[in-house]
């Protein structure tokens, strides 16, 4: 589970915006629909898209999409462990990729689209390895790829990046993030 060591100066050392939240970090190809998902879990309280697990100060989208700064497309979110237990968010991260593709989801091909579980804590780890080797029996033809390491330092994304799907995307289709909404989500740039 834990990599090499880094520097605290690496690690996502942002604190939640209100005490008894936690964070959790997950990269499954394009942000935007992985958001939406997440946006509509009872018990999470926020959620940002961004970069993490590069090596470059103050990413943009733009920088990230060349391929050479090893940055991860992520959503950070704030849950409430009271109203949503951390193995809750582990089965959506499942549920919304191919974790055996290698830094590819679908059309969306590079290194910021590969899977990945960022914890926080030693629970999270342990709870991630174990549903990481869960997942891997389900397909023991094919190999889990999902890499699971310390959440590194969080760079938020451009603001038209945040809520994208819900506030309509390029399209103008606004879709629901209200809490608990199974509508089908369709991305689109």
């Amino acid at each position: 589970m834990s990599s090499t060591a880094m520097a605290p100066q690496d690690l996502d050392m942002d604190q939640p915006d209100q005490p008894g939240l936690e964070f959790a970090q997950f990269g499954a190809g394009c942000f935007w629909g992985v958001e939406l998902a997440f946006q509509r879990v009872p018990g999470v309280v926020k959620t940002e898209v961004g970069y993490s697990q590069g090596h470059v100060a103050d990413p943009t989208y733009k920088l990230v999409c060349t391929g050479t700064t090893n940055h991860v497309e992520v959503v950070r979110l704030q849950y409430d462990p009271a109203v949503c237990h951390y193995t809750n968010l582990l089965s959506l991260f499942w549920s919304r990729h191919d974790p055996t593709t290698v830094n590819r989801q679908g059309g969306d091909v590079g290194a910021q689209y590969r899977s990945g579980i960022y914890y926080y804590n030693e629970a999270q780890a342990r709870l991630a390895q174990e549903s990481k080797e869960a997942k891997q029996m389900e397909v023991p033809d094919k190999k889990i790829v999902t890499e699971i390491l310390p959440a590194k330092r969080f760079y938020r994304a451009e603001e038209y990046h945040q809520q994208y799907l819900e506030k309509g995307g390029g399209r103008g289709m606004k879709q629901s993030a209200n809490k608990g909404c199974n509508d089908p989500i369709r991305c689109y740039g």
